[in-house]
């Protein structure tokens, strides 16, 4: 199938997935198939009809910048579909915006059901959005750090050592192997938040203050790295339980362009033992 067909099947998909009401117009009562009708997108997108049913039939290719963010905009296309329109129009996918921090509800259904994991959730570009009570209790609440501090990658590369730790934090160790993986990660999954948003003026400064900063992190920058996100270990130094092992996931939420960070203890381990200690202590301050 080539793309101007794909584009075409493309458009008619978004299109019968949104609705009249979505976009401000009156449903009506003789509809015989959901979503918009041709003549209503055609109106969004300020283009012709024959102009949308001939991209919809593969009969016509390189609809215009415009014309895609019109698309974009009337069909109300998440971050990732929206990337999908542009490149199945051949074209190049313009900057979008500045870093989104929005947790959807769905997403945030999900992780108040996740309760009993010590869980936080970051932006693309790694600011902390939100955190459960037991990842303030193994880490110490973010709210308490420096605001820069706040984001993960600034944290790591550039808090200022040696430093008080905040009372109630903790202190995060990791061997020489899994902080260069880490590390290399990390790196690697900024450049990508900076190549999704190079207008965002924050993502800018960030990365600049951290080559400033920090020689490792500079030298990793200029290698221009490709690193998948994977699971990362660590040690814990908790201020009052002391050394907790944990392995670390790392689940992206797409649509949203959100990472939520996921600790986990080895069944049996003294590193659970505590972790259960923690549970409890959340369970009956909630209480």
């Amino acid at each position: 199938m080539s793309t101007h067909t794909e584009l075409g099947t493309a458009l008619r998909a978004w299109r019968g997935r949104i609705g009249p009401a979505d976009v401000g117009l009156l449903a009506g009562s003789n509809r015989r198939v959901p979503g918009l009708r041709r003549e209503e997108l055609a109106v969004l997108a300020g283009i012709s009809v024959d102009y949308l049913v001939q991209l919809e039939q593969g009969r016509a290719a390189n609809p215009s910048p415009q014309v895609l963010g019109a698309f974009a905009h009337a069909l109300r296309l998440n971050a990732v579909d929206r990337e999908l329109l542009y490149r199945l129009a051949g074209a190049v996918v313009p900057p979008s915006g500045s870093v989104p921090c929005e947790v959807p509800p769905g997403v945030q259904r999900m992780i108040d059901r996740m309760s009993d994991t010590p869980l936080a959730v970051f932006t693309a570009a790694w600011d902390v959005v939100q955190w459960n009570p037991l990842w303030g209790e193994l880490f110490g609440s973010p709210a308490a750090l420096d605001p820069r501090a706040n984001n993960m990658i600034w944290g790591h590369f550039a808090a200022p050592a040696p430093a008080p730790a905040p009372v109630g934090a903790s202190r995060i160790e990791r061997d020489a192997a899994h902080a260069d993986a880490f590390e290399r990660m990390m790196v690697s999954d900024l450049r990508r938040a900076a190549d999704r948003y190079p207008d965002d003026r924050a993502v800018g400064e960030l990365i600049d203050g951290l080559r400033e900063a920090n020689p490792r992190f500079a030298h990793l920058w200029n290698r221009y790295e490709t690193v998948p996100m994977g699971r990362s270990h660590k040690t814990v130094i908790h201020a009052e339980l002391g050394a907790l092992v944990l392995d670390c996931d790392i689940l992206t939420i797409e649509r949203a362009d959100l990472h939520i960070v996921l600790n986990w203890a080895a069944p049996g381990t003294g590193a659970a033992e505590k972790l259960s200690l923690l549970r409890e202590r959340v369970a009956n301050a909630a209480r």
